[in-house]
């Protein structure tokens, strides 16, 4: 009787024992999972670091909804924030939004008062840093250990089976051979099928894409060949493997199936297991969630629609805007008209900011306080619909610390308006070619500007979720922030291409005299290639102080491009720098960028380089950069009147386009 009764309670402890060891093992199964600095210790302004971190990482899940990996940053050494997010690419957007959301969450939580972090969740990962890690490869403290439970029958075999995958798998990520450096493949083994991953974050070179890759197969084939799956977040790179489609939405399940026999009492465990263990964090933890919920919905506020709606924007070639935005809905950046005109003073010429190629452009105050620049499209502007469709729906996809932020837009009554965040330093050309202004810009700060101007068009050419042209990139178009850092602005000629398309045609030719490229101004063609032609003509706009536009009337060449190649290749082209950076230029520096803005603007298109390889150029100082080709001395007409050469001018004519 004695043994009767006790048999009973040892079951039930044993039974205990078994349930709490799986939930251990299941629950350091399950993300997130974190890596933290070591320290804590800070030795900056602690308080500026963490309000940085804190705008880097809140902004993340909006670029979320529209691109699977995104890097930002904000803020100068040694408080500032570099932060980064990958995605696992066959997931949708909202589910990529969503797991930044809580990666963001979780990496605040779990690294409080640290100065670098990652966290991988279940499909992405998020990393910041006090110190820029872009483009550099870093494996280490791979995460090592996430296997499947279950062993395989052969784990030799299964070994090589998986290490020839994985390598295939690396050189298609890693060499361009598949698009976003991601690739998966299937391969069989026996009677199962093996489904594999792969996936680098995007700002690698190939040959890193490819270490990081190598070193994690090394890695996970050392610590869990035997099992039957297994995965590996590294913080540059990410592997994956199992015996079910885990990529197509098969689910895990699937693996249950395929094992059978002696493995089956051990996975209905653990998934009984993980539902008890579900329904007890629920149960514990579920009213404190709650209330977090509630007290940081009041707080997100209006960060939280801006997210909400940019989640939702989708097709760019959609003309009937009003039909898609509804003024009322809650979610909509809409601003009513109401509202701006008290915050223009009804669009006061006082307010007045300056004329842009299709309206005015007004300060304005809204009611909480925030200044903004309304842009206000003019009535008799050939900006229709469709291109203030056009401009609203990209800027609102794009988000990069170098391109102007769009806050809201308005459209009622006649009226179509932008509402942009606001920049106190105005347009770039107002400064810069402005004999008195222009002793603000030093050296250093004319290179922040061209590195930004870089940067931000790159990322429209190659990092954001669309291949976009700009079409109109120059001096007035390139907005300065309270520290003269730069913001490409003014997207309503912007085009788009998709998939591998490289240049395309258009009858109806838009843009600005002096910064169109020669093949788009006579023959209508643009492609990245154009906008790289305008940005060496900025460059050296930039670094000499004047005008390509209305060049001609020095009487020294017919634009700022013929002089500077007639300097050029006799040897002169110091005399070109601004006698205001004699102080602050080194001489060698200044050729370097000549050369560079040189090589931007060559007539062929082909000859120029990409921005890719321009961001590199300006950031290597050791570089040997090959030998320009002749420019494209000017395209279009020149009149006496400055305002006719600097407007954008949309269908020009191309019977008009001057002799070059």
């Amino acid at each position: 009787m004695i043994h009767s009764h006790i048999v009973p309670q040892v079951i039930r402890l044993f039974m205990l024992y078994l349930f709490l060891t799986l939930l251990c093992n299941l629950a350091y199964a399950e993300p997130p999972y974190p890596n933290c600095s070591a320290t804590s210790n800070y030795e900056g302004n602690i308080t500026l670091f963490q309000n940085n971190l804190r705008d880097v990482l809140f902004s993340l899940p909006l670029n979320a909804s529209v691109s699977k990996f995104y890097n930002s940053s904000k803020g100068n050494d040694p408080d500032g924030v570099y932060s980064l997010y990958m995605c696992l690419d066959y997931v949708p957007n909202e589910t990529c939004q969503t797991c930044i959301t809580t990666a963001t969450k979780d990496i605040l939580r779990l690294c409080p008062n640290r100065t670098e972090a990652v966290v991988w969740e279940e499909v992405c990962q998020l990393r910041f840093s006090n110190k820029n890690f872009f483009g550099q490869l870093n494996v280490a403290g791979n995460y090592i250990g996430l296997e499947n439970m279950q062993k395989i029958a052969e784990p030799e075999l299964f070994k090589s089976v998986v290490n020839e995958t994985l390598n295939n798998l690396t050189k298609r990520a890693a060499f361009n051979l598949s698009p976003n450096m991601y690739a998966t493949g299937e391969v069989p083994f026996q009677d199962k099928t093996i489904f594999a991953l792969v996936q680098c974050t995007r700002d690698l070179s190939a040959d890193g894409c490819n270490s990081c890759l190598q070193r994690a197969i090394t890695d996970v084939l050392t610590c869990c060949y035997f099992s039957v799956g297994a995965r590996l977040p590294s913080r540059s790179c990410y592997l994956r493997y199992e015996l079910y489609n885990f990529y197509n939405g098969s689910g895990a399940s699937s693996s249950t199936n395929e094992q059978g026999g002696s493995s089956g009492w051990t996975t209905w465990m653990m998934v009984i297991l993980a539902v008890v263990s579900a329904c007890l964090v629920i149960a514990l933890l579920g009213s404190c969630i709650f209330c977090l919920m509630t007290r940081k919905k009041a707080k997100k506020g209006e960060r939280e629609i801006i997210f909400s709606q940019q989640a939702n924007v989708s097709n760019f070639q959609h003309t009937n805007f009003q039909g898609r935005y509804d003024p009322n809905a809650q979610e909509s950046p809409h601003i009513d008209l109401a509202s701006l005109l008290a915050a223009t003073n009804n669009f006061s010429d006082s307010n007045k900011l300056g004329q842009g190629g299709f309206g005015p452009v007004y300060k304005g105050i809204l009611c909480d306080g925030k200044e903004v620049a309304v842009k206000r499209l003019s009535y008799c502007s050939e900006q229709g619909l469709e291109e203030f469709t056009n401009e609203v729906l990209l800027i609102m996809k794009l988000q990069h610390k170098n391109l102007v932020r769009l806050l809201g837009f308005c459209t009622e009554r006649e009226e179509k308006l932008l509402v942009y965040e606001f920049m106190p330093n105005s347009s770039l050309d107002v400064i810069l070619f402005d004999p008195r202004r222009r002793a603000q810009l030093n050296w250093s700060r004319r290179l922040n500007i061209i590195s930004g101007i870089a940067r931000g068009t790159l990322y429209l050419h190659e990092d954001s979720r669309l291949r976009i042209i700009h079409r109109d990139l120059k001096a007035s178009n390139v907005l300065l922030d309270y520290d003269m850092n730069p913001k490409i602005s003014d997207f309503g000629m912007a085009r788009i291409f998709t998939g591998s398309e490289g240049e395309a045609n258009t009858a109806k030719i838009v843009g600005t005299y002096g910064y169109m490229a020669p093949e788009y101004a006579m023959e209508g063609l643009y492609s990245i290639k154009s906008d790289v032609f305008s940005f060496g003509v900025l460059l050296l706009e930039i670094i000499t102080g004047r005008r390509n536009a209305g060049f001609h009337r020095s009487k020294r060449a017919p634009s700022l491009l013929a002089y500077a190649w007639q300097l050029w290749n006799e040897g002169k082209a110091l005399e070109m720098m601004d006698p205001l950076l004699n102080d602050s230029c080194y001489p060698d520096e200044f050729l370097k960028y000549i050369h560079i803005g040189l090589l931007c603007v060559q007539e062929d298109a082909n000859d120029r380089p990409t921005m890719s390889s321009v961001v590199v150029m300006l950031r290597n100082e050791s570089i040997t950069l090959s030998q320009p080709q002749r420019p494209a001395f000017f395209v279009g007409r020149f009149t006496d009147h400055y305002e006719t050469s600097h407007d954008s001018i949309n269908g020009l004519s191309v019977s008009n386009i001057g002799p070059r």
